[in-house]
């Protein structure tokens, strides 16, 4: 980190090409410079020439003004600042009610606010989630950047904070995308540790698991929801999945056989892995392939297979992965049959594995939409386990269910294309004044994928 502009810089960085064209040069119209800038607000400085030199330096004339030529573009950074939003509501009265027995005032609407007595605001809130959980910027690190700003909000307060929004806002729109999510027909499943300190009946030391549920990268509608609980036992995803029938992607761990009324898809991506893994470090370039390298390469024909189908049609990528691949799947099982390796050896692993898996690492093929992997579901997960590096564990189970609330609304919206600064703020602003309870349906102009939430959250880069 402390030789990053030594080890960044590049004086061979490309800049904007000169071209010589009929014996004069000139710039095209649109740079890479110009590309990088073209959504960005621009602040105009003219430079004026004094009023005392207003002159023709030849016959001494006044000078009149014919225009103004472009000299340079400069990218400024306006550092962040506070300011006090204070909201007046209009008092109006009836002049002649005014003496009478029944004086009359109308009062004019205002928005609800975030929380009853608190200088929470959407924005606010949404900065303190922003930071934490897509820059990974613990709350003890945002209490001196609020601190350089003037204002000494400490991290109880900002924790205080978005717990009680993803509690009473976010709950609902999670709950909405847990329901859709159910409906979809392809999803893929992960789960990964944390650390929850002051858990009921559960030493500080213990694991906790932080489950992931995505749709397929084909979805229209792509969402993403982490669901905390302080076990990994299979039941927590047969409970999260109750409503859910359809093919499941997962990892080889046992506990996802408690489901039910799903078609479970193994990830090969996981079995190649394994093989890798068994792989000789140190070896003649003339050898032979061991039997370890014999299995990695097989799963990477699938691969290369699936990379060409990559632009097909469900419809035809389920014909192609028969033609194609079906082959490609009986040589390996025929193959793993006669491999005999050493029991607790790495490639003795990769082959256990393999056979334990195999009901499931063919079920991909049943559908066109279904993947050889579950890689989507693993690099879902990854923003929560890069963040984990930083704050480490959760202090209670009520901010671990909190952060799972963040993380699902912030992940959708990255899915869906929207800037997720925008969209936390978008809903703060919208749901205290949503009657979700009585009108649900409300809460589908909220959802990421909604015309409403894209013309205002879309991201433009």
């Amino acid at each position: 980190m402390f030789n990053e502009a030594e080890l960044e810089a590049d004086s061979k960085c490309e800049e904007p090409v000169v071209q010589k064209v009929n014996g004069f040069y000139r710039k095209p119209a649109r740079t890479k410079r110009a590309e990088l800038i073209k959504d960005l607000p621009v602040r105009e400085i003219p430079c004026d020439i004094p009023e005392e030199d207003m002159f023709c330096d030849q016959c001494g004339a006044g000078l009149k003004l014919i225009g103004y030529e472009k000299v340079r573009d400069e990218l400024e950074y306006i550092p962040a600042k506070l300011q006090i939003v204070r909201y007046k509501r209009a008092a109006c009265e009836c002049p002649k009610c005014k003496h009478s027995e029944h004086p009359f005032i109308k009062k004019a609407d205002n928005p609800s606010s975030l929380m009853n007595h608190s200088l929470a605001s959407p924005s606010s809130v949404a900065n303190v989630m922003y930071q934490k959980y897509v820059n990974s910027v613990p709350l003890y690190r945002q209490e001196k950047d609020w601190e350089h700003l003037g204002l000494n909000l400490t991290r109880a307060t900002m924790a205080h904070w978005m717990i009680r929004c993803s509690q009473d806002y976010f709950s609902p729109i999670i709950d909405y995308l847990h329901k859709a999510m159910a409906s979809e027909e392809v999803l893929h499943c992960d789960e990964t540790p944390i650390q929850v300190l002051k858990e009921d009946g559960k030493k500080p030391q213990s694991k906790s698991y932080m489950w992931l549920y995505r749709t397929a990268e084909s979805s229209s509608r792509p969402i993403i929801l982490y669901d905390y609980k302080p076990s990994r036992s299979g039941d927590n995803a047969r409970r999260f999945l109750k409503d859910f029938k359809g093919y499941l992607h997962t990892d080889g761990y046992s506990g996802y056989n408690k489901l039910e009324n799903i078609t479970r898809c193994g990830c090969w991506a996981h079995l190649r892995r394994k093989f890798v893994e068994a792989v000789p470090g140190r070896q003649d370039k003339n050898a032979p392939r061991t039997a370890a390298e014999i299995g990695r390469d097989y799963c990477d024909q699938l691969f290369h297979i699936e990379s060409e189908l990559k632009q097909l049609t469900p419809e035809e990528r389920y014909c192609r992965r028969l033609e194609l691949e079906k082959p490609v799947l009986e040589a390996f099982w025929c193959w793993l049959d006669t491999v005999q390796a050493l029991k607790g050896s790495a490639l003795g692993k990769a082959v256990v594995y393999a056979k334990n898996q195999k009901e499931y690492m063919e079920n991909y093929l049943l559908d066109g939409r279904c993947s050889l992997s579950n890689n989507a579901a693993e690099n879902a997960i990854r923003p929560f386990t890069v963040g984990r590096r930083n704050w480490l564990f959760a202090d209670t189970p009520k901010g671990a269910a909190a952060s799972a609330a963040i993380y699902s609304i912030i992940e959708t919206a990255k899915a869906n294309g929207l800037s997720v600064f925008t969209y936390l703020e978008f809903l703060l602003m919208w749901m205290p004044d949503t009657d979700w309870r009585n009108h649900p349906e409300e809460l589908e102009d909220l959802m990421p994928w909604s015309e409403m939430a894209k013309s205002i959250c879309q991201n433009r880069k």
